[in-house]
């Protein structure tokens, strides 16, 4: 049983084991992501960040610390050069774990660890999220009412203007037009009441007609 035991040991002695990790932090940070098994990955995100995080302050302590833990003079130059710059502003949180299904020979549970500054394609992902994103609110600075009063007032003006003129061209054409029908209406209420009597009467010659026929 391994109770109280909080560190996996990953069936490696001491010396093995910091070893194996030294080498691993030295990959990453030069190839900014391996892929390695599940359980490697998470104990090296435990052993590399805080090396990460001393990479912020260019010192000769730091220098002469993270050396002692990668033990690359390669690896340490990238560190303080590249990876330093890049998570100037991170607070932590340097890694990343991605689970990419399990081994062909032993059925290990695989996974890829990486720099979350030095992935491209999220950073491009999320850039794209953030552009796209809008975001509505009745809250609004002075700088807003100011950039969107302008443009809104200049349309108002233009409106009333419009519906003021249409008002103009209607009145003006409006009583002649009114006469014109007015006009139009009594003439032909005049021509129906002048055919209405013959209408009336061709109905009551035609019954006539029929009476005498029979």
């Amino acid at each position: 049983m391994r109770h109280g035991k909080k560190i996996n040991h990953l069936g490696r002695t001491a010396s093995h084991r910091a070893a194996m990790l030294s080498n691993m932090a030295s990959s990453l940070i030069i190839h900014k992501r391996i892929v390695t098994t599940v359980a490697k990955a998470k104990a090296l995100r435990v052993y590399v960040e805080p090396i990460i995080t001393r990479s912020k302050d260019a010192s000769t302590h730091n220098y002469r610390t993270a050396f002692s833990y990668l033990k690359d003079k390669e690896a340490v130059t990238e560190l303080f050069t590249v990876v330093g710059g890049k998570v100037a502003n991170r607070a932590g949180g340097y890694t990343r774990i991605l689970k990419t299904g399990n081994r062909a020979g032993d059925n290990a549970e695989m996974a890829m660890i990486e720099l979350v500054d030095f992935n491209e394609f999220f950073e491009g992902f999320n850039a794209d999220k953030k552009k796209s994103s809008t975001r509505r609110s009745r809250r609004g600075g002075a700088s807003a009412t100011a950039k969107t009063s302008a443009p809104k007032a200049v349309v108002a003006d233009a409106v009333v203007e419009e519906v003021v003129a249409e008002e103009a061209v209607v009145e003006e054409v409006s009583a002649p037009a009114v006469e014109a029908v007015a006009e139009t209406a009594v003439e032909e209420v005049s021509t129906v009441a002048e055919d209405a009597p013959a209408s009336e009467e061709t109905p009551t010659t035609d019954a006539s007609s029929e009476e005498e026929t029979k």
